[in-house]
């Protein structure tokens, strides 16, 4: 019988780049008993599937350079790096490998004083070829150790082979000076690739770690871990909150920019929900745990930002597969320059006192070789995007649809819960008796009416009325309606002071209940712009009617104007009557509307948007428009703060219930898309210029390798440039 598979997470310590990463898995995926392995460089975790004894992984994982860390065991504490030349000086003296090109490079440099005062050049040379050696060691123990495990060629071995080559060619300094160059540019690589996965690691800061727990009269400080549900915990003004819970007692405002990206405080009051990683305000709350720490909002923020940053953008795919042909490709490529012009073409192979021969231009070309700029180009560009829109709300769940977003060409918006509030509010009193004045005594006594029956009902429409009703203070002008009976389909009655007050809809009144044909006709004109009517009659004299509506949020007609302003085409799929949905368009600004429609007719809508404009955004709740969702480029859901099946079935989640969240996001994504265009091609413009030095003989190994650690650095720096990025 086969030795049972399992699943281990290891962390893999000293990836400097998403190469490396790729490195780790092919070596691993070659051992006996393992079924599949997948390596984040993001996190530094290796997921492995399969059984495979840990001294037998660990040696393997060494072989590429790496370090492995057991799964009961911790992995070393990540240390933030700080920015500047002296953060960068404390990274290398961290890296062992970085610690031997120090010495290597103190090595060349005292050598290099040595003979301008003289030292023969015997001397010097042994020197300098002992301080190559020092920094080339861990290079090419990596190379070689790869080689070995994945039968590939990585950059460190084409190092290894043009430092030996320099040295054959009697480039003592040159080649010592290029491998030191090579080893600082690859510390450089890691460092600011570090910078920008600490993006990642500022919101697992977020994560609060204890609690004050009540119990009865007593209180304890204990790990948010060991809270339970339906425990509760004191949160002090100013603390940090820490669960997902709902307030029992208190009320205070409370400061969610970290979970929702709002910019405001929110009220908080006994009721309410609040979430793990926000900051209380002013006032004392009592909160009860709803959600355990491992589910809370924050914690699975913080899991799908980090399986975001790792899921790879198309872009990065393509170039990961063009790396892993390009390098053995510029290997053989460098072979034939070395040798078949001087077989062919009886040209120099060794240099001459008048130009490079044709060893040198091949070693050359071998040092420019390094994809390490281009594979680079990408995911530090996809970091960056997906932590600033976690930071402001959004969460992208991957860079395929962060590319996507990009692309945007029409979104498609649901209307009720999206661009209305998804509650309806009360828009007119009319009585019969209306005075046209603008404080109305007897709309006033109608609403109050209304109120003293509706108070009594749980209808969707009935708490609307009596929230207008207790605004205006008019909720006790009457006692609470008795034998209140409902009427399935046509309204709801009950008595109110002995008179039997009757609510209804305006067809169920046309039938049984005549009215004026001026009553009737100025509630026609409120159901022409979407509103819902409801008559009130006492006993059988009609005393008006109130009209209710779906509020649409203030914000919409901005955000469409600047959906339009990108150049973007907005649209309304809803399932509301053609009335409402014409009256709310009118109000944002969307000309294309779309009413009455099925789920089937939206997900029909979506497909037909996409084969006539372009890639389409759908913005919906995330559960009633699914296959829609679905359907789209990329699905949005709104407000996914609070429900977690609106955050894991969206490719975009909006955090906060805030549609302006969603012209940021649409910018952030087309500028990261420009960030990624810029770097891909910066770098292959770069090596392309200095292969066609290289084979002329116009460069030099040093200045070559100056031009590769600048591009490498100059790519991750614009790649980080989205986490500056205030749309």
């Amino acid at each position: 019988m086969a030795a049972e598979s399992t699943t281990s997470i290891y962390h893999v310590e000293g990836m400097d780049c998403a190469h490396c990463a790729r490195e780790v898995e092919a070596s691993v995926e070659r051992l006996t008993g393992v079924q599949s392995v997948a390596v984040d460089f993001v996190s530094g975790q290796m997921r492995l599937r399969g059984s495979v004894p840990y001294e037998e992984l660990a040696a393997r994982v060494a072989l590429t350079g790496k370090r492995l860390v057991e799964p009961t065991a911790s992995a070393a504490p990540l240390v933030t790096p700080s920015g500047g030349v002296m953060g960068f000086w404390a990274y290398l003296r961290r890296k062992s490998d970085t610690q031997l090109a120090l010495v290597g490079a103190a090595l060349v440099i005292f050598t290099f004083g040595l003979t301008l005062a003289g030292l023969s050049s015997e001397i010097s040379r042994w020197l300098y070829s002992a301080g190559m050696l020092i920094t080339l060691y861990p290079i090419a123990r990596n190379g070689l150790g790869t080689l070995w495990a994945t039968r590939q060629f990585n950059i460190n071995l084409l190092m290894t082979i043009a430092a030996f080559g320099a040295l054959a060619l009697g480039e003592y300094l040159e080649s010592a000076t290029v491998i030191f160059l090579f080893a600082i540019g690859e510390a450089l690589e890691g460092y600011t690739a570090d910078r920008a996965r600490d993006s990642i690691r500022g919101l697992v800061a977020l994560k609060p770690k204890v609690a004050t727990r009540v119990l009865g009269i007593l209180q304890e400080t204990v790990p948010v871990d060991q809270l339970a549900v339906g425990e509760r915990v004191l949160v002090r003004p100013g603390d940090q909150i820490p669960v997902d819970g709902q307030v029992v007692s208190g009320a205070s405002s409370v400061n969610q920019a970290p979970i929702t990206g709002e910019s405001l405080p929110v009220s908080k009051m006994v009721g309410d929900d609040v979430f793990a990683g926000s900051i209380n305000g002013e006032g004392a709350l009592t909160v009860i745990v709803t959600r355990l720490a491992a589910d809370n909002t924050l914690s699975r923020i913080i899991s799908l930002v980090e399986q975001a940053a790792s899921n790879r953008a198309h872009s990065q795919r393509m170039i990961d597969r063009f790396a892993s042909i390009y390098t053995p490709a510029v290997t053989v490529l460098a072979a034939l320059v070395a040798f078949l012009p001087p077989l062919l073409l009886n040209a120099p192979f060794y240099d001459t006192p008048t130009e490079h021969g044709w060893l040198y231009r091949a070693i050359s070309m071998l040092v420019i070789a390094c994809p390490c700029a281009l594979v680079i180009s990408t995911p530090v560009t996809v970091i960056s995007a997906i932590t600033a829109a976690a930071r402001h709300g959004v969460l992208i769940k991957g860079g395929v649809h962060l590319e996507a977003l990009g692309t945007i060409k029409v979104v498609a918006f649901d209307k009720t819960g999206t661009l209305t509030y998804g509650r309806p509010v009360l828009a007119q009193v009319h009585s019969a008796d209306c005075t046209g004045a603008e404080t109305c005594p007897a709309c006033d006594d109608l609403l109050a009416l209304a109120n003293a029956v509706e108070a009594q009902t749980a209808h969707p429409l009935a708490r609307a009325i009596t929230q207008a009703a207790e605004t205006r203070a008019l909720s006790t002008a009457y006692p609470p309606a008795e034998a209140v009976e409902l009427l399935p389909g046509r309204g709801v009655r009950g008595q109110v002071n002995h008179q039997q007050i009757t609510l209804g809809s305006h067809r169920f009144f046309d039938e049984s209940l005549p009215h004026s044909p001026e009553l009737c006709h100025l509630a026609q004109a409120a159901e022409a712009h979407g509103q819902t009517t409801l008559l009130v009659a006492e006993n059988d004299r009609v005393r008006g009617f109130l009209s209710l509506t779906d509020a649409v949020r203030p914000v919409s007609r901005q955000v469409v104007s600047e959906l339009t302003t990108q150049g973007i085409t907005t649209v309304m799929l809803t399932g509301d009557h053609a009335a409402a949905a014409t009256h709310v368009a009118s109000q944002v600004g969307v000309h294309d509307v779309r009413a009455s429609l099925l789920p089937a007719d939206k997900l029909a809508a979506i497909h037909s948007l996409r084969q006539q404009i372009g890639p389409v955004a759908m913005v919906g709740d995330g559960v009633n428009d699914t296959p829609a969702l679905a359907a789209a480029t990329v699905g949005i859901a709104m407000g996914a703060a609070g429900s977690p099946q609106a955050l894991e079935t969206a490719d975009v989640a909006l955090m906060a219930d805030d549609l302006t969240q969603l012209p940021f996001a649409l910018r952030l994504a087309r500028f990261a898309r420009h960030l990624i265009a810029q770097n891909v091609l910066l770098s292959f413009g770069v090596k392309a210029v200095f292969l066609v030095l290289a084979f002329f003989g116009l460069t030099s190994l040093w200045v070559a390798i100056l031009a590769d650690v600048g591009m490498s650095l100059l790519v991750t720096l614009n790649g980080m440039r989205p986490l500056r990025h205030t749309g």
